[in-house]
C-alpha cells in the first residue's frame, strides 16, 4: 500500500523575499521614469463603479432594473435612496480621478468641492439620459422583428446594456472625467463584447443588433436613428504622429455617420469619412471613402472600387 507524504512549503521554497525585493526595484524605477517620488494616488475602482452603474440603472428604470417586488407607492422613495447612494459612491470615485490627474499633471491637489460640483452636474443630466435611452429602446423594438416588448429589449439585449453604459459614461467624459468614463465603458465591453468609447458622439434612437464585436472609436460621430449590426468597426485609418514620432492624441480620425444610416454585420468603416444620410452599407464591406446620402454600398461595389483605385 502506497502512502503519500506532503511537504510543508515555506516562503524560502519560492524565494519570495528575493522576488519582492526585485519587484520593488522595478516599481521604484518605473516611478522615477514617470517623475514620481511618492506613492501614486489610488485609481477609481472598477468594482465600485460597477455598483454605481447598477444603482444609476436601477434609478433610471426602477420597475425593471430595480429591486424585485417594488410597489408603485414606494418607487419614488426607492429611486431617491438608490440615487443618493450611487451618487455618493460616484463622488468618491471622482475625487480619486481628480487626485490622480493632479498628480499626473503635477498640479495642485483638487478640492473636495470640485469633485462634488462634477457629481452634481452629472446628476442633473440623468433625466436627459433617461429620455435618450427611451429612444434607443424604441429603435431596438421597432428595428428587430424578434423583439416582443420594450421590457424584453431593456433586460435582454446586450446592445441596450452597452448603450446605457455609454450614455452614462459620455456625460462623465464631457465633464472632464475620462478615466471613470472609460472604466464604465469597459465594464460594458467586458460584459457584452461591444466597445464604445465614451468620447464618441451618438444621437438618439441608436440601435446595435446582436452586438458582439462592435467597435466605435473615440471621435466617431453618429447621427439620429442609426443601426449597426454585429462586428461593425468604426475605426481609424491611420494614426498621425508629431515631429518626435509620438501619437497625436484626440485627433479626429473616426467616421461620421449621418442620420438613418444602416451598417450590416462585419463591415469596417475607417478614417474621418462621412457616410451620407439614409445610406446602407452591406455586410463585410471595407470602406475608407465618403459616400453621399442614399448610397447602397455592397461588398462587390467596394471590391470594384479598390481594384479601380489600384489600376
Amino acid at each position: 500500500m502506497m502512502t503519500h507524504q506532503t511537504t510543508a512549503l515555506t516562503n524560502e521554497d519560492f524565494d519570495i523575499s528575493g522576488i519582492v525585493q526585485a519587484l520593488r526595484d522595478v516599481r521604484l524605477t518605473s516611478l522615477e521614469h514617470r517623475h514620481r517620488k511618492n506613492k501614486p494616488p489610488k485609481l477609481p475602482s472598477r468594482k465600485v463603479l460597477q455598483n454605481v452603474v447598477d444603482g444609476l440603472s436601477a434609478a433610471l428604470f426602477p420597475n425593471r432594473l430595480g429591486a424585485p417586488g417594488l410597489k408603485e407607492e414606494g418607487v419614488d422613495y426607492y429611486v431617491g435612496f438608490t440615487l443618493d447612494s450611487a451618487l455618493r459612491e460616484l463622488n468618491s470615485q471622482i475625487q480619486l480621478e481628480l487626485r490622480y490627474s493632479a498628480d499626473t499633471d503635477h498640479d495642485k491637489t483638487p478640492s473636495v468641492e470640485a469633485a462634488l460640483n462634477k457629481a452634481r452636474a452629472f446628476a442633473q443630466t440623468l433625466p436627459k439620459i433617461r429620455q435618450l435611452i427611451d429612444t434607443d429602446l424604441n429603435a431596438a423594438f421597432e428595428g428587430d422583428p424578434a423583439a416582443r416588448s420594450l421590457d424584453e429589449v431593456l433586460v435582454c439585449y446586450p446592445g441596450i446594456t452597452a448603450i446605457i453604459h455609454y450614455r452614462l459614461a459620455h456625460e462623465l467624459h464631457t465633464l472632464g472625467l475620462p478615466l471613470i468614463a472609460r472604466i464604465i465603458s469597459e465594464l460594458a465591453h467586458s460584459a457584452t463584447g461591444i466597445d464604445i468609447h465614451p468620447g464618441a458622439t451618438i444621437g438618439e434612437g441608436f440601435f446595435i443588433d446582436h452586438g458582439t464585436g462592435v467597435v466605435i472609436g473615440e471621435t466617431a460621430v453618429i447621427g439620429h436613428h442609426v443601426r449597426l449590426y454585429q462586428a461593425v468597426t468604426l475605426g481609424a485609418k491611420r494614426f498621425p504622429t508629431d515631429e518626435h514620432g509620438h501619437l497625436i492624441k484626440g485627433s479626429a480620425r473616426h467616421p461620421i455617420l449621418e442620420d438613418d444610416v444602416v451598417i450590416y454585420a462585419g463591415a469596417t468603416v475607417l478614417g474621418r469619412i462621412t457616410i451620407g444620410a439614409r445610406s446602407v452599407i452591406g455586410g463585410n464591406v471595407w470602406l475608407t471613402r465618403s459616400v453621399p446620402p442614399d448610397s447602397q454600398i455592397t461588398q462587390a461595389q467596394s471590391q470594384a472600387s479598390i481594384q479601380a483605385t489600384a489600376t
